[in-house]
């Protein structure tokens, strides 16, 4: 097979992919369906832009018909940077404002108008010779580049963001969404590299090495498809979202100090609900909750929450996250050392303290005590 027909394979295996992965998401039942929505219209323009590997142009119009195609991929990046964000805060919604993400697009397409989609009198084969050095595609290959490297910042901005406000305010050891979302965004990145070089490679003299990029890039696509077919089927309960209303400790701080009358009564103040969580967490074991939140356990011990994360994440210098896990870890601790108990396995265990995931278990247990649950109990 020549590479012209091995790419128009890859390509149409791919835009067939990406359409399936496109309607499983948009069928699947999700309590986040802004989420699963956007991604499954992420994967339409996907395919649609992997469709150019394999049609063919007759005529001067249909030209027209695959430029105006072409300028589907402006769509992708502010597709993945929304759907990130829905992902990210369980109270996102698609507002008006959003409608700014299509002005690349309008604004690409209202530059053809003239030179482009309008020149219709210009034979197709003359046009085709002389496309590539035209401004206007210039300008596009320019603007597709400024459009991702602002979206793939945004979105590990996003993500850093989400992180931080997930471990002062959450329990749950899972954090699978971040991971996967930060794997993702990588891949992106990495697959936009080798684009990137394409696009080079399509205005130099290597024109053997350009069309094997185009393979390659095809190639690429179809297998990160099928990589997030598999993380979909495998893992459907990815999509845990925070509310976006949450601050970070460091941004409430100065206006709980400034409540404070004086130094001495901020510290005696401080001590006190420091000794009284403490006990709280010994006596009535909050944590033994797996989706314990910093706003259920302030509930509980009556303080108000932007106190209680300032307390937990500046003044004992933890994260909510680790704060939690810590007692969890010693509950384990204890029940591995009970010879009455040796009977429970390692997951039994991790489930009775709180614990949903035997890796996150493993993890925090290791970073606590040095050593592995199953070596601790031997030991």
């Amino acid at each position: 097979m020549d590479r012209l027909g091995l790419l128009q394979g890859i390509g149409r295996i791919s835009v067939f992919v990406s359409l399936l992965l496109a309607f499983f998401l948009l069928t699947v039942k999700t309590e986040n369906k802004l989420a699963n929505r956007l991604f499954a219209w992420f994967f339409i323009f996907s395919a649609i832009d992997l469709s150019g590997f394999f049609i063919d142009v007759g005529t001067r119009n249909e030209l027209n018909l695959e430029i105006f195609r072409s300028t589907a991929c402006l769509f992708g990046m502010p597709l993945f940077y929304l759907f990130v964000l829905a992902v990210c805060y369980s109270d996102f919604k698609l507002k008006w404002k959003h409608v700014v993400h299509l002005l690349p697009f309008i604004l690409v397409n209202l530059v053809f108008i003239p030179r482009i989609y309008l020149s219709t009198h210009v034979d197709k084969d003359t046009f085709v010779a002389t496309l590539n050095q035209m401004p206007e595609i210039y300008l596009i290959q320019i603007l597709i580049e400024l459009q991702y490297i602002y979206y793939i910042v945004s979105v590990f901005l996003i993500l850093k963001k989400y992180r931080e406000i997930y471990l002062e305010n959450y329990a749950d050891s899972s954090t699978a969404t971040y991971k996967w979302l930060f794997q993702i965004t990588c891949v992106f990145l990495l697959a936009h590299s080798i684009v990137a070089l394409k696009n080079i490679l399509r205005y130099s003299g290597f024109r053997e090495i350009f069309l094997w990029t185009n393979v390659l890039v095809g190639a690429v696509a179809l297998l990160i498809t099928c990589w997030f077919i598999m993380k979909a089927l495998n893992h459907p309960e990815l999509f845990r979202g925070v509310n976006s209303k949450l601050q970070l400790t460091k941004d409430i701080l100065p206006e709980v100090e400034e409540k404070t009358e004086s130094k001495d009564v901020q510290v005696d103040a401080i001590s006190s609900q420091i000794s009284k969580l403490k006990q709280y967490m010994a006596e009535k074991e909050p944590f033994l909750d797996p989706s314990l939140t910093i706003q259920e356990l302030a509930n509980q011990i009556d303080i108000p929450v932007r106190e209680l994360s300032v307390l937990i994440n500046h003044h004992m210098d933890q994260h909510f996250f680790d704060f939690v896990n810590e007692y969890r870890i010693q509950k384990a601790m204890g029940i591995l050392k009970d010879q009455s108990r040796s009977q429970l396995t390692v997951l039994e265990i991790l489930y009775e303290v709180g614990f949903n995931s035997k890796s996150s278990f493993n993890t925090s247990f290791k970073k606590y005590t040095k050593l592995t649950p199953t070596s601790y109990r031997n030991a």
